[in-house]
């Protein structure tokens, strides 16, 4: 008997019990455990179980997906994968920046300059949940800050932290030989940097227009919105021969929401109750290197 399906399970507090109720949910959908392993370190656990699924197509891995989801098993999240991704020679992945790669909503940092951070906080909140246009978003986020002194961008690239295990994860994908992107409905201003000393081999964000050292408060060129990040993914993962079903997508917005159903598997991080719902695998605790474990690598 071969495996198809490797069951990830990672969490803060992985208990026997709760790897127990997991094998019932296997069973009862005809999954057969071929082999288990326990791994993690001193933040989180990470367990993995190689299983036989007989229905390993999309909508058998759904089904299986709903029911491990519908238990809400404490202390323990699990990510379905195909085989075939896990051990696949290549892979890209892709990741969305703000409240993912980093910890700071970089607009809401720059509109503090302006006195306007709440506000703006107020809007990014909503954008995320999916309630309001991105694009339109985006543009009345960025007018409020027409007439800051471009030194500002500097000055809040200081105040971006990475998130806890995103240097790890990049460096896990990159020393395998994998791809590594990152798709931002943020600023190149701020991303730049940030892609050059992780050595990400592909990035995109929005640009700010800054006129006679001053910000604008517009965004120059099209926005990357949710559909531009889906576009990235597909146009990236061609450019380097890697199908789709290689490939793996995090993010935490709704404006993820395509970039993730196109994916080989879309992660939800630390996410809004939408994308949750909707992705195939959430991490739910601090740490993005989690994405390792889930991916193989």
């Amino acid at each position: 008997m071969t495996s198809n399906v490797t069951a990830v399970s990672y969490g803060l507090n992985v208990t026997p019990t709760g790897l127990e109720q997991l094998r019932s949910i296997f069973t009862a959908h005809g999954a057969a455990v071929l082999s288990e392993a326990s791994l993690g370190d001193e933040r989180y656990q990470v367990h993995v179980a190689d299983l036989a699924l007989p229905d390993a197509t999309a909508a058998g891995l759904a089904a299986l997906r709903h029911a491990v989801a519908g238990a809400s098993i404490g202390g323990l999240d699990t990510a379905l994968v195909p085989a075939g991704l896990r051990s696949a020679e290549r892979k890209l992945l892709i990741m969305d920046v703000d409240s993912t790669l980093i910890q700071q909503e970089v607009i809401e940092l720059l509109a503090a300059y302006a006195g306007k951070r709440e506000e703006v906080a107020a809007v990014t909140e909503a954008a995320m949940r999916g309630e309001l246009d991105f694009a339109q978003s985006l543009h009345a986020r960025v007018a409020v800050l027409a007439g800051l002194p471009a030194d500002v961008v500097h000055a809040v690239r200081q105040e971006v932290k990475l998130s806890p295990g995103a240097g790890e994860l990049v460096s896990a994908f990159k020393a395998a030989g994998h791809v590594v992107a990152v798709v931002s409905g943020g600023f190149n201003q701020i991303l730049g940097p940030i892609a050059g000393e992780l050595g990400l081999d592909y990035w995109q964000a929005n640009e700010l227009e800054i006129v006679d050292g001053a910000l604008t408060g517009k965004v120059l060129g099209a926005v990357v919105d949710r559909a531009a990040k889906e576009k990235y993914l597909r146009e990236w993962a061609a450019a380097e021969g890697i199908a789709l079903e290689y490939t793996v997508a995090v993010g935490d917005g709704a404006n993820d929401l395509d970039m993730l159903g196109a994916a080989g598997i879309g992660i939800a991080f630390n996410a809004k109750p939408a994308v949750r719902a909707v992705a195939d695998a959430a991490v739910n605790m601090p740490y993005l290197d989690a994405v390792r474990y889930v991916a193989g690598v």
